[in-house]
């Protein structure tokens, strides 16, 4: 499995920016797809966006499409979210999580994912 560890987060005014940063250890990063997961106080934890293994793909859910933006640097072994034109709505602990390729789980399922990061709270004031 894959070690992951999330940056970036903090507390950021509506209509704002912040970039997270998910570090990844291991040699096999590039052989994983890739996610980021949102859980709100008493909420259950939420697909926000993924990236296939040579970001051929993406994936969002429709909340953050548009502002959102995945990317990853194999090279580096790291995975990003950039959020523009941040919501209160927004505001949640967002989570990494690394989906190994021999899943046959859809790319946006909790399930696909085996290994996850330990969270980064984001907060978006009004």
């Amino acid at each position: 499995q894959v070690q992951l560890v999330e940056s970036g987060g903090g507390l950021v005014q509506a209509g704002g920016s912040l970039r997270l940063s998910c570090a990844a250890s291991g040699r096999t990063f590039s052989s994983y797809r890739m996610g980021w997961f949102r859980q709100a106080p008493g909420k259950e934890r939420e697909f926000v966006a993924a990236i296939t293994m040579r970001s051929i793909n993406t994936y969002y859910t429709d909340s953050v499409k548009g502002r959102f933006t995945i990317s990853r640097d194999n090279a580096k072994n790291t995975v990003y979210l950039e959020m523009n034109s941040l919501k209160p709505e927004d505001t949640a602990a967002y989570y990494c999580a690394a989906s190994p390729v021999s899943s046959t789980v859809r790319i946006t399922a909790l399930n696909a994912y085996t290994s996850w990061g330990q969270g980064t709270q984001v907060t978006v004031s009004s």
